[in-house]
């Protein structure tokens, strides 16, 4: 389901905040501070001299205030609800993502809120936790690729992959779930092996190309398959392939190159994160534009990411 660029939402502060206030809390508010969800004890703050912020409550468990905004990453911004509805809705309906620039603009903010306000977005994105991949009878699709560096007209290029950042990125063809990882160490056996044992069941299916990282890791599982890419074989004779994985770089390389033109290494994870957030909840699997925004919103409880200045 595409949204409604006229819903009041995106124009409206109370309506975003009353949307926000449903996504959040279903079944009523749930106080910030001790976790009462009695509505017997929480009571929302009004008057006629609206002396106090919008949407206060007030906790009769443990004394304190709260509005739906304390404990995600709108806490304490200065910024309208609505334009942060508008800005989630915009990075989730957009495939290869939209440039702090072009955001800022369609918001009328200044171009530094907007780049933090989409850095805040990109880690209610991130998805932590999660129940392994694959599983008995399933596959995991594992492969890495390189990025950055990729100027030869740049007075800091440097020929070879080891001044390139490293990503690893796990898919499940089946589920169409991707996790993917800056290795800020580098690509070795060992760090590799980690993220595959962590966050894929190994009871499943290893697919991967004809690559050395994976070959000790690939006994640990109940089947390895690999493809010989360097023989242009890209379909093995079991019929596996690592095709899934490669769309998903291919995606994360065509809007970094042609959206954000640029990205500083210790930032790497967080556009990792807002691609993979979009790879796994695309339209292709039956989530739209609008189920993807709440995601957003919904994900950023309990997240907090603060501006500190290095002196």
């Amino acid at each position: 389901m595409s949204a409604n660029l006229q819903n009041p939402i995106f124009t409206d502060e109370t309506a975003a905040r009353a949307h926000l206030e449903a996504v959040r809390w279903p079944d009523g508010p749930i106080c910030a501070q001790c976790g009462n969800a009695d509505p017997k004890r929480i009571a929302k703050v009004e008057g006629e001299k609206q002396s106090h912020r919008d949407g206060l409550y007030y906790c009769n468990e443990c004394k304190g205030q709260f509005t739906v905004t304390v404990g995600t990453v709108f806490e304490r911004s200065k910024l309208p609800l609505s334009k942060w509805w508008l800005a989630m809705h915009l990075m989730a309906a957009s495939k290869k993502g939209m440039s702090s620039h072009q955001l800022s603009r369609m918001l009328g903010i200044s171009y530094k809120s907007t780049w933090f306000m989409m850095h805040r977005i990109r880690e209610a994105m991130k998805v932590t936790g999660g129940a392994p991949m694959g599983g008995e009878g399933g596959q995991v699709q594992a492969d890495e690729t390189y990025y950055g560096n990729t100027s030869k007209r740049s007075k800091s290029y440097r020929k070879g992959l080891k001044r390139k950042a490293v990503v690893v990125a796990l898919v499940d063809p089946h589920k169409g779930e991707v996790r993917a990882f800056h290795m800020e160490n580098g690509a070795g056996v060992d760090v590799v092996r980690d993220v595959l044992v962590k966050n894929a069941s190994r009871k499943s299916t290893l697919v991967t190309d004809e690559s050395l990282l994976y070959t000790r890791t690939g006994k640990e599982f109940a089947d390895h398959q690999t493809m010989v890419h360097s023989g242009r074989e890209y379909v093995n004779k079991d019929g596996f392939t690592t095709n899934n994985v490669e769309n998903f770089f291919g995606t994360f390389k065509r809007g970094m190159r042609g959206t954000y033109h640029f990205c500083g290494e210790q930032h790497l994870q967080r556009y990792l994160d807002e691609f993979s957030f979009r790879y796994t909840n695309r339209s292709g699997l039956g989530i739209g534009d609008v189920v993807r925004a709440e995601m957003i919103a919904k994900g950023a409880e309990g997240k907090r990411l603060t501006y500190r200045r290095r002196y």
